[in-house]
């Protein structure tokens, strides 16, 4: 049988139903795994999400031709049977099964193995071939705990507190910033945030993801609340205006994968780096690719030639996608 999903110009597509995952290119029919910038795109004439992610989705995007799948909800489109599963990666991130004549595909999108608390878990889903991502594919990434990020984060806010200075950290305002505001403790003094995330906490809300309060920048009247506020915001803020509020007491941080390299921190220029990130590590790539049960597997954006030759060395099918997706900044 031919190929389900193959590389176009375009994107990823899928010939026999004649339809697009996280197309790069205008395209007809678009499945999205999620609403990322590099997955999801403007323009594009129908798009189909999971239904948790319409909110977010239709925030970034405006008013599109959307249709939602419900999570493990079928639909069929010129014979192809197309269903969405948890990735765990970010509010409404699915991984795409593809089944046609017996053949089973899954296109994660990206994806983290390891829950948090604004996200449905990532769910293995069987499949002959898995196309996944590799955005931290190498032996070196492995993550901690989130319960132990917490509590790395919410020591140097309320050590900062203590000091009277603001704590600024950066994360990326669609996934990130709502991840970090979830499991930070807001007794240690506000939260504002940056409108880039401000808007998207909003859409999680209306989704039943709990958050604690939030305000905006522009909605504090009290400036003393600088003092000890933890202030969240997309790394570009660092150079916006947004931060002269702030003066010049203050500590900042940066949340992200890439903060497991020693020399990251010191280019981003921050006081400190948070590891945390919304993809898969290491273990976490290994153990999501042997719980599908694929014998072919197909890596895209990443590490991909290391992961590549790893699935090779295990006995796997394995070659690799050319896309256009990006990494987690």
């Amino acid at each position: 049988m031919s190929d389900l999903v193959v590389r176009r110009p375009e994107g990823l597509y899928c010939p026999q139903g004649d339809f697009y995952i996280d197309p790069w290119r205008k395209v007809d029919r678009a499945v999205i795994t999620h609403a990322h910038a590099d997955h999801a795109r403007y323009g594009h004439n129908n798009y189909l999400c999971a239904k948790i992610g319409e909110g977010v989705l239709r925030t970034r995007l405006g008013n599109i031709q959307l249709d939602t799948l419900e999570y493990g909800q079928s639909t069929v489109h010129n014979g192809v049977k197309i269903s969405l599963h948890p990735a765990g990666h970010v509010l409404g991130s699915a991984q795409v099964r593809l089944e046609y004549q017996g053949e089973v595909w899954v296109a994660s999108g990206d994806y983290k193995v390891m829950p948090d608390l604004t996200c449905t878990a990532f769910e293995p889903v069987q499949c002959h071939t898995f196309i996944t991502e590799s955005t931290f594919g190498l032996p070196v990434y492995r993550w901690k705990p989130d319960a132990d990020i917490y509590a790395e984060i919410n020591q140097w806010w309320a050590s900062n507190a203590a000091q009277g200075k603001a704590s600024i950290l950066y994360g990326y305002s669609f996934g990130k910033a709502q991840r970090l505001i979830a499991g930070v403790d807001p007794s240690i003094g506000p939260i504002v945030c940056h409108s880039a995330a401000e808007a998207l906490n909003q859409s999680y809300r209306e989704a039943g993801v709990k958050l604690p309060d939030t305000l905006l920048v522009s909605e504090v009247k009290d400036k003393s609340i600088y003092s000890r506020c933890l202030a969240v915001a997309p790394p570009a803020a660092n150079s916006e205006s947004w931060m002269k509020r702030f003066g010049k007491n203050y500590s900042d941080a940066f949340a992200s994968g890439w903060m497991a390299l020693r020399g990251a921190r010191r280019r981003s220029g921050v006081d400190r780096g948070f590891i945390m990130s919304d993809h898969a590590d290491w273990p976490g790539l290994v153990k999501a690719i042997a719980a599908t049960g694929a014998e072919q597997v197909i890596v895209t954006h990443g590490q991909i030639p290391v992961l590549v030759r790893w699935l090779q060395e295990q006995g796997l099918n394995a070659r690799a996608f050319d896309t256009e997706y990006g990494d987690e900044v």
